[in-house]
């Protein structure tokens, strides 16, 4: 199967509230060796303001936001869907694109009313290269060079990592430029830690991760915090059975006599505690799984005789009550949360059902003014109300005019807020941002942030 490396840049950090102005992949053959690029940026969408902080990282100027020859957003993106069904089957690859570009990719399909789904369904699997190199260096030290950070700690971004492992980049945050750094730490991985590249490949599914829970009764769970690795030697111990991607591991340095016997809300307790005895493991989402034996110096429960160990893991896998109530656990405590009034934060809150599924594709092939029509026979709430945003992005002029009020009096109170309560970056927050950046700037970084400064003030008297 072929791989597609891919990066976005963004106007800022929020997963949920910011958007990708530029899209780069390479798609290789499974020696990954480069078959087919595509690189395409849009204009900027009138309800997001960009942080000045972004724009300063990725060297975007305000001309570039409103650059009239660019495809808007929702062009944009049916352009990547395209793209990246004629590439699928694939594994779908970027750096550090699980948490965050993966998610502002799906939040982008799921805005354009395009199903967000598209690196993960129809054969399509995903994988990251951050945790490729994280896990290499743990279980294979001397693949990479890992620079050190500020504090004398690891640090695993994409460009200084690149170029302690002998890349020259051209530009960093540049996504095509950014692209070409992980295929080349891709190549290095797989040649110098090929265990590593096997072990992290069969965890790029949820299926295949529940296979290697159920299939080994004690194996290492190895992650990061705080630019910290910890291990531990695990089993598995339930599933949400609500959410069948998250998995539970109970680890093997404590007793589970101590556990075993909790009830559901005494196990969601102990799921939030920072001891961990339970915790969550997520199946879709690349987790590092080695075999017992290679568990490295200082992994938890390695000072545990094996007898008792397996003393341990056998009580838990013996005991099918106890990994029922941890599962409901799990399901109890992801319950917790009422849902947002936001509807970018709904995503996750369900799939739109077939009608609405087919009515979704039917809306990119008719004339707009049939849209509207489409739009209004919607069942999903959270989808005709990006129908509508759609619509009055692309052609206001064929909107009732009640309509086209309503969606120009949110756009101002959105961009216009006040406070600093909402979760989006508005008009005064990113004026104030600018001018705290300012005071340090000097250089191409000065004139832009000046640009910026322009560009916001001028945006705020809309």
């Amino acid at each position: 199967m072929s791989y597609v490396f891919y990066d976005t840049e963004t106007t800022g950090i929020s997963k949920s509230f910011d958007q990708i102005l530029q899209f780069a992949a390479i798609r290789t053959d499974d020696d990954l060796q480069e078959l087919d690029r595509f690189n395409i940026r849009c204009q900027l969408l009138p309800h997001i303001v960009p942080s000045p902080q972004a724009l300063r990282i990725t060297r975007v100027t305000p001309a570039m936001l409103t650059d009239a020859s660019l495809p808007s957003h929702y062009e944009m993106m049916g352009q990547i869907q395209q793209q990246l069904r004629s590439w699928s089957p694939a594994t779908f690859v970027g750096f550090n694109s699980i948490a965050f570009d993966e998610e502002l990719l799906r939040q982008a399909f799921f805005q354009t009313l395009h199903l967000p789904y598209l690196t993960n369904t129809n054969g399509n699997v995903r994988s990251d290269v951050l945790l490729l190199a994280r896990a290499a260096s743990i279980y294979a030290p001397k693949a990479l060079k890992v620079p050190l950070g500020d504090k004398g700690r690891p640090t695993f971004q994409l460009s200084p990592l690149a170029r302690e492992n002998g890349y020259r980049d051209p530009v960093a945050h540049e996504a095509l430029a950014d692209v070409l750094s992980t295929v080349y730490l891709a190549r290095l991985i797989r040649d110098r830690a090929p265990a590593v590249w096997e072990a992290m490949a069969r965890a790029t599914t949820r299926s295949s991760v529940t296979e290697y829970v159920r299939g080994h009764p004690i194996f290492t769970l190895t992650g990061f915090h705080a630019g910290r690795a910890y291990s531990s030697l695990v089993t598995g111990c339930g599933q949400n059975p609500e959410r069948k991607a998250e998995l539970a591991v109970f680890d093997l340095s404590f007793n589970p006599n101590d556990y075993v016997s909790l009830s559901v809300d005494d196990l969601v307790r102990v799921l939030g505690t920072k001891s961990r005895p339970i915790r969550s493991l997520p199946a879709n989402r690349q987790p590092t799984l080695m075999p017992e034996d290679a568990a490295p110096s200082g992994t938890n429960a390695l000072d545990v005789p094996p007898g008792e160990r397996r003393r341990r893991m056998e009580l838990v896998r013996a005991n099918r009550d106890f990994q029922v109530r941890v599962g409901q656990a799990l399901a109890q405590r992801g319950s917790v949360d009422p849902p947002s009034s936001y509807v970018e934060q709904r995503i996750y809150d369900g799939f739109p059902a077939h009608e609405d599924t087919a009515r979704m594709e039917e809306f990119h092939h008719v004339p707009w003014d049939e849209r509207v029509a489409i739009a209004s026979t919607i069942e999903d709430p959270r989808i005709q109300e990006l129908a509508h945003r759609l619509i009055y992005f692309e052609r206001s002029d064929v909107l009732p005019a009640t309509t086209v009020a309503e969606l120009r009096d949110w756009v101002s109170k959105r961009v216009l807020a006040e406070g600093d309560d909402v979760p989006w970056t508005t008009v005064n927050k990113a004026i104030r941002e600018t001018e705290a950046l300012l005071q340090d700037a000097a250089g191409p970084d000065a004139e832009l942030l000046r640009e910026a400064h322009f560009f916001l003030r001028d945006f705020a008297g809309r």
